[in-house]
């Protein structure tokens, strides 16, 4: 019996001996070759760049979160639109030398935050967070261990004035201090403490 017969295959395109297409002239060949490299630089650089500033952004971002974490007392600053809401702390839009820090655990949250006002602007923050100039008594109402965290230090020559304004939960409650020592210019010590 004899085998099938196979059809023929052609050969490899290296040995092809097909004089119907012309060799390709140096133009072409050096126009190919520039938009095969713009090609390849396209395909490879542009992703790779993006994953260079991508990392850049996502370690500066690392590194503003962990220098948030690690505070460790009150720093200059604003807090953001949203720790301002949750923790009800309206800071007046001209308010001065603003500084804070925010805090969280298992049990307790909580949001220190520092300003200077003038008259006006105090009596406006005060009347905004529920309470008014003349409700305030004499004395530093922030605890001695939020004073610690904070790093506040309330001097003798001070002419301290406070008072904490409780809210059912899950509203922060405030402790809020004065410092009424240049009439001109009071300065305003808040903690906000939220319980989840």
């Amino acid at each position: 019996m004899t085998p099938p017969s196979l059809p023929r295959q052609a050969p490899p395109p290296d040995e092809r001996s097909d004089a119907s297409t012309p060799a390709e002239d140096r133009k072409h060949v050096v126009r190919r070759r520039w938009i095969t490299a713009i090609i390849i630089l396209l395909l490879v650089g542009v992703p790779a760049g993006y994953l260079a500033v991508s990392a850049q952004q996502s370690r500066q971002s690392g590194r503003d979160k962990a220098a948030k974490v690690g505070a460790a007392k009150v720093r200059g600053g604003w807090p953001s639109k949203v720790q301002r809401s949750i923790y009800e702390v309206p800071i007046p839009v001209k308010a001065s030398r603003v500084g804070y820090l925010e805090t969280n655990n298992w049990h307790t949250s909580r949001l220190y935050v520092q300003f200077g006002v003038t008259p006006q602007e105090l009596d406006t923050f005060l009347t905004d967070v529920g309470t008014s100039r003349e409700a305030l008594t004499r004395g530093v109402s922030i605890s001695p261990g939020d004073t610690t965290s904070a790093g506040w230090r309330w001097g003798p020559k001070g002419s301290w004035y406070g008072i904490t304004l409780d809210a059912p939960d899950p509203r922060p409650t405030r402790d809020i201090t004065v410092d009424l020592s240049h009439p001109g210019y009071p300065k305003v010590y808040v903690v906000s403490t939220a319980v989840p």
